[in-house]
């Protein structure tokens, strides 16, 4: 390190060139401070803000037993008359294992009887985790059902071919042939 005598000039011994070096030397760290002083500063200033979703009720409990038994069937293809992982389900076998688990209700085994089932009604906007959504597709009456598990979206068996999967309501192919919504979940 280089030492200055008190008229600013080099010590005994010392080149005239190191003291230029020591000037860069002490400029670059000068610099180096103040631009990590503006870069903290500025961290401080420019905070991203975000804006929480609405908070949205938790499912009861019952609901969510039904959306996470119906959930562990994503993948599972589809079989005509199927209501097991190990063979497959239908839309309306997927609805009888996922409320496998409520032990004081008893469901029909057909999309149709099950839209008729003596239970409330619910308006779209109204929805639920674990209710029952009923679709018509190739007959005049119910031939499909789902079960909505919030946020818009609905779990089902949909047709030969494909698997367990999860849609969204606001398709316009669903949109189109949604006809009513049931809430059979018990209440906690």
């Amino acid at each position: 390190m280089q030492c200055l005598d008190s008229e600013g000039l080099p010590r005994k011994g010392q080149s005239p060139g190191s003291l230029g070096l020591n000037k860069f030397f002490m400029s670059f760290c000068l610099g180096g401070a103040l631009l990590l002083g503006i870069c903290t500063q500025a961290s401080a200033t420019f905070r991203i803000h975000t804006i929480p979703a609405a908070p949205q009720a938790a499912a009861p409990k019952p609901a969510s037993e039904v959306i996470d038994r119906a959930l562990s069937a994503l993948g599972t293809p589809y079989r005509w008359g199927g209501a097991s992982l190990r063979h497959g389900f239908d839309c309306s076998g997927l609805v009888q294992y996922a409320f496998k688990t409520q032990d004081d209700l008893e469901l029909p085994r057909t999309s149709r009887a099950l839209s008729r089932l003596d239970a409330p009604s619910v308006k779209r906007s109204d929805l639920q985790p674990g209710d029952l959504l009923f679709f018509r597709i190739r007959s005049r009456s119910v031939d499909h059902v789902a079960i909505y598990i919030g946020e818009g979206r609905f779990v089902h068996a949909p047709r030969r071919g494909t698997k367990v999967r999860i849609d969204r309501l606001n398709n316009a192919y669903w949109q189109r042939h949604f006809q009513l919504a049931k809430r059979v979940v018990p209440e906690a």
